[in-house]
């Protein structure tokens, strides 16, 4: 049987279409015509032996083939950009400071620094995992050199907005939340210490629908707050990123919340050009990141 060898570029192209949602938005960002670009997924299709799209409509979508190939294209991507970076930075030196919100630090945080220390073992990577405003206030300082946070309307000096996630109320995942808006009972909350930009989002969509509410818990950390939740304390607001097994989202509907708002991500730079291990340290951030939006898109 003839051995098939999947062509990168070809990959990249189909990778980044389906990222960008559009092949001409992806044949510009990568310096190729259309026509190339239309060239190089009817090949992928040759090279996979089997249809990975289906007309839908007026557009495409991908085949339960396609749905696989883009996962394995994704992975080949990345395992190869990093076999380059390590190459081409072996002797990459120096220290980073990252700075992100404790949603990441279970998640992307150990992923992100694994590809990392493995491309770059000679670069000390410091790890702060800490609150929207102390982010700020370190990066600004420069005593970070990355930060990851969710936005607030603040804009640093060097920031770039990464995209939304959806903010969702999460309960316990084995039983009722405990609570309807039938019950006319005010809401139970559990949230983090004010300032939080998503207890604040809460309870302003609260307001607004006429919800009367309590704060039942209040924690200083992600995981007691989490804690509260399986427990049945009272109903939070995070995004879907970073669920522990003990907690799940909740459909508003079904017990008679309002929708909430999606919350912007952005990554801050202490510098406009950041020195090699920081700027190399962002790239990885931002790929790990944009997996996890993917997930979330609902």
């Amino acid at each position: 049987m003839r051995r098939t060898i999947f062509d990168l570029d070809v990959l990249r192209s189909f990778s980044t279409g389906m990222e960008l949602g559009n092949f001409a938005k992806a044949a510009e960002k990568l310096g190729r015509s259309t026509s190339a670009v239309s060239a190089q997924l009817k090949k992928l299709e040759e090279q996979a032996g089997t249809p990975i799209f289906r007309k839908a409509g007026r557009g495409l979508t991908l085949t339960d083939a396609g749905e696989t190939m883009l996962g394995y294209a994704r992975r080949l991507l990345e395992l190869n950009d990093e076999a380059a970076a390590a190459v081409h930075s072996i002797e990459l030196e120096g220290w980073v400071r990252l700075g992100l919100q404790e949603d990441f630090g279970e998640t992307l945080l150990p992923e992100v620094l694994g590809r990392f220390a493995r491309a770059h073992p000679k670069v000390r990577v410091e790890a702060r995992v800490v609150r929207n405003v102390e982010l700020l206030e370190r990066v600004t300082s420069g005593k970070l050199d990355l930060a990851l946070a969710w936005s607030d309307g603040t804009a640093t000096a060097h920031c770039e907005r990464i995209g939304e996630v959806p903010m969702r109320w999460i309960g316990p995942a084995e039983r009722s939340p405990g609570w309807h808006a039938a019950s006319g009972e005010p809401i139970p909350l559990a949230s983090l210490e004010a300032p939080c930009l998503m207890r604040s989002a809460a309870t302003r969509a609260l307001d607004e629908a006429g919800i009367s509410w309590r704060l039942a818990f209040v924690s200083s950390s992600l995981g007691g707050l989490w804690a509260a939740a399986a427990a049945g304390l009272g109903i939070t607001i995070r995004t879907p990123i970073g669920l522990p097994a003990k907690v799940r989202p909740l459909a508003p509907e079904t017990i008679g919340l309002p929708d909430l708002p999606k919350l912007g991500l952005v990554l801050h730079r202490a510098e406009a050009e950041p020195q090699p291990a920081a700027a190399r340290l962002a790239e990885l951030v931002l790929q790990s990141v944009h997996g996890a939006l993917r997930g979330t898109a609902a």
